[in-house]
């Protein structure tokens, strides 16, 4: 049966949205501007701030951050095509439509309930630094130990594309050509811009066009999405007949023409005009790798992550430090479990800054960190009184913008994927006549001698974007995610507890009103000083902000840096979609 909302047991304090009188868009061209003192309507059942129910059907489903994507993913599904397949043509409408946080220039991830073999694999295509550039070129553009948010130097190798030809190698049902269709012909002949991409849009031609970015060229940027001197607004119409040529040559040639042949040879060109490193060789060497899954149990629920270059243990280590708490007792959106839950994030994140890199080059002690030894010991160091200061890692045994969308077919297939260019667009650069952003994911090396993470010529950077999935009972549950950055923990864990801790339904416990927090040590190795900033959306209630300064958290107001959230929830013979309203998503099922 369904479950029933939880809420008419909850006292008025703790669901109520205080008002927020004026707060700054996190980037927004325009900081002045104020938002609605307005928050919500009443709704006749669920869960009173749900922005809408899930979406119902029995044959499959999709929840993309882009209405047209959605629904493209919805015509393969009904034409016979896979979960898979799905997701591939959602993802390349979305590079399209979504080019704030995705496209063919990033990295993709991938978990995928296979009903055949009953498991759950996990794809990792995440590209490498060139073999050309060196540590010492490298440290040489950094500034104050770090590596510049824009430019050639953090461009590593897209991987997007070759996990599409993975995923349809081994789980495709429709010609590869027919995934593209939508796509095309969206990039051809045009769609209407959303809001939130045109809110991105401006702050990235802002930000690419300040001189202080010192990025080595932004004209082919200009001329993709500011040929009339501004980025396009909300409902506006926009092509982009570079970016079908390219998707033309993908459709034709298959998923390895990226990476060989027209599309390569132009990247090379592109980059020795701009002094730049990738070559073809860099992208001929590129493939995306079927690998390791980990999980680790919450509460009679399996929780999935990859591990390799992600940060997807952190998930999993931030469970198994709350799972030792009483989370439920301490009440939903309360300040017990939000400071509970907050000091698990900065337990886990000190062991992500220290062991979390790519496993090629460094072997973490992945079946430490996610023990629940381990996760009973840290636990012990949370006073449910007083914020932990400092905070360390653990202590090693000696051996050792984004996008998120998911599919679901009539054959129990459930696609997790998540897709990225990192920063906002990514680099800045786009390669001639190409229509597509290169990801700065490099960015997120570290340069410190020693450090796991380290930049070295070949080697895949740490990454942020984690697809998340979950099971219960032994079978599939939940394929979901919450994109944006250092969000994505900490987000996956809110959602889990959610629906596990407080029983909210599957829209519900994404629209629930999300904490996040920053000032963790960073990946590159950068200590960040004090407890760090504790942000909360404006639905927190009030007694809880009041109760959480009074620990002493630095909480800072933010309209933005919650993350985005899509996911499928299965139940025996029919599929439950949700999807961000925080974006400009829909979730659709048939």
């Amino acid at each position: 049966m369904r479950r029933r909302t939880f809420l008419a047991a909850l006292p008025a304090a703790a669901v109520a949205a205080p008002a927020l009188a004026q707060s700054q868009f996190v980037g927004d061209p325009n900081p002045n501007r104020k938002r609605p003192d307005v928050h919500g309507g009443d709704r006749v059942d669920g869960a009173n701030f749900a922005s809408r129910s899930a979406a119902w059907g029995a044959n499959g489903a999709a929840g993309t951050a882009h209405p047209l994507a959605t629904q493209a993913a919805i015509s393969v599904l009904k034409k016979g095509g896979s979960a898979a397949d799905a997701a591939i043509a959602a993802n390349a409408c979305l590079g399209l439509m979504e080019p704030i946080a995705c496209g063919i220039g990033g990295d993709c991830y991938v978990l995928l309930w296979d009903p055949k073999t009953k498991k759950v694999m996990g794809l990792n295509s995440s590209g490498r630094s060139p073999k050309g550039l060196s540590l010492e070129t490298v440290r040489s553009r950094a500034k104050d130990g770090l590596l510049p948010s824009w430019g050639a130097v953090t461009v590593s190798v897209p991987g997007a594309v070759d996990a599409w030809r993975a995923m349809h190698e081994r789980y495709g049902k429709l010609k590869w050509a027919e995934l593209f269709e939508d796509a095309i012909h969206y990039a051809e002949n045009g769609h209407a811009i959303t809001q939130n991409v045109a809110f991105y849009l401006a702050g990235s031609h802002k930000r690419f066009t300040n001189p202080a970015s010192q990025i080595e060229e932004h004209a082919n940027f200009l001329k993709v999405w500011a040929a009339s001197g501004k980025t396009p607004v909300e409902g506006e119409m926009f092509r982009n007949p570079d970016l079908a040529r390219t998707y033309r040559l993908i459709a034709q040639g298959g998923g390895r023409a990226f990476y060989e042949g027209e599309i390569a040879e132009t990247i090379e060109r592109y980059f020795k005009r701009i002094g730049g490193w990738m070559t073809k060789a860099d992208l001929a060497n590129h493939k995306a790798v079927w690998t390791s899954v980990y999980k680790t149990g919450y509460r009679g629920v399996d929780v999935y992550a990859l591990a390799e270059n992600t940060q997807g243990l952190a998930t999993l280590q931030m469970l198994n430090i709350m799972e030792t708490m009483d989370i439920k007792g301490m009440g939903f959106q309360s300040a017990a479990a939000i400071h509970h839950a907050v000091e698990a994030k900065r337990l886990a994140y000190e062991d992500r800054a220290r062991y979390y890199a790519d496993q090629d080059f460094y072997k973490s002690p992945i079946e430490w960190l996610i023990s629940k030894d381990y996760a009973a010991e840290r636990a012990k160091l949370i006073r449910p009184d007083k914020i932990l200061t400092p905070v360390y890692p653990g202590q090693a045994p000696s051996k050792g913008d984004t996008t998120y969308f998911t599919t679901a077919d009539k054959d129990g297939m459930m696609v997790s994927i998540i897709q990225s260019n990192y920063r906002g667009m990514g680099s800045g650069l786009v390669p001639d006549g190409l229509g597509f952003m290169f990801q700065d994911r490099g960015e997120l090396f570290a340069l410190t001698d020693g450090h796991p993470n380290i930049y070295a010529p070949g080697k895949r950077p740490f990454q942020t974007i984690i697809p998340g999935f979950a099971m219960k009972d032994g079978q599939p549950w939940l394929s979901f995610g919450v994109m944006g950055g250092d969000m994505q923990p900490q987000g996956q864990a809110q959602i889990i507890s959610n629906m596990v801790d407080f029983g909210l339904g599957v829209q519900e416990a994404g629209d629930s009103p999300r904490w996040h927090h920053g000032g963790s040590t960073e990946p590159t190795g950068e200590a960040q000083q004090g407890v760090g900033e504790l942000n909360l959306e404006s639905g927190v209630p009030e007694a809880t902000q009041k109760a959480l300064a009074a620990l002493g958290w630095n909480l800072k107001p933010s309209l933005g840096g919650y993350g985005g959230y899509q996911a499928i929830e299965r139940w025996p013979g029919r599929y439950a979609a949700a999807t961000e309203m925080r974006k400009d998503g829909v979730a659709l099922a048939y």
